[in-house]
């Protein structure tokens, strides 16, 4: 796992999609901060943070697109899921690369912190709060994404699926609201990204929210090594 992780990482900054990533983000960022924080005096991070969850919904299919398909792409899958170490630790190393980026990147984010701090009045413990709950969402938009893309033939396909899987999710959250019947509102909510995040908006922190962005990051991975598996069998079995 450790070899995956470090090569991925590595292939990050090797070519320009961490970089891009990063910077795209981080540019967004500043955008939003300008417009809702600076232009207005205003100190409220935590309807910053909300607002970037759209960002994540754009930007995280750019972390994963070329985790599993490139090798796909390139026919060189059959020799990694061949190799002495199982796909567990395969599609684990891979997750780990992506997150380190997208944690590097929420890192940096800490900038604008650091001006609230200085030109304003900055309330750690909705700080922490808002921020811990936005890391486990930005954690598994990327796992989503990472599922999604191992589906896929090539990266465009791969960034088309996590972004359409994204949306999705984001129009599930929206509709939600609109619908009458209880059952399948709260079901909606249940699954909902999006409706996690709130109580960490509000800056409180949730034990069950936690616990539902780890299990869902977790359920992610399991089903990606699950079809992993099962393209391992079916194109071994056609060779």
């Amino acid at each position: 796992m450790r070899t995956v992780y470090k090569r991925e990482l590595a292939a990050y900054f090797r070519t320009p999609t961490g970089y891009v990533f990063i910077g795209i983000f981080l540019a967004l960022s500043g955008l939003l901060f300008y417009l809702g924080n600076l232009r207005v005096l205003s100190g409220d991070l935590l309807t910053f943070l909300a607002q970037l969850r759209l960002l994540c919904m754009l930007l995280c299919p750019m972390l994963t697109m070329r985790l599993i398909s490139e090798e796909r792409q390139k026919k060189s899958d059959q020799l990694v899921m061949t190799a002495p170490v199982s796909l567990a630790a395969i599609v684990l190393g891979k997750y780990l690369a992506a997150a380190a980026v997208m944690l590097l990147t929420v890192l940096l984010l800490n900038v604008i912190t650091f001006l609230i701090a200085v030109y304003g009045t900055l309330f750690t413990g909705e700080w922490f709060v808002g921020y811990f709950g936005f890391v486990l969402q930005s954690l598994a938009f990327v796992a989503l994404d990472l599922f999604m893309s191992s589906f896929a033939k090539n990266q465009i396909i791969g960034a088309i699926l996590g972004f359409a899987a994204n949306f999705f999710l984001w129009l599930v959250d929206l509709l939600a609201g609109q619908i009458s019947v209880a059952w399948i509102r709260d079901s909606l909510n249940f699954i909902s990204l999006y409706q996690r995040y709130e109580a960490f908006q509000l800056g409180q922190f949730s034990f069950a929210s936690t616990l539902f962005f780890l299990t869902f990051i977790a359920v992610c991975l399991v089903g990606t090594v699950r079809v992993l598996d099962a393209r391992r069998f079916s194109e071994g079995g056609a060779a």
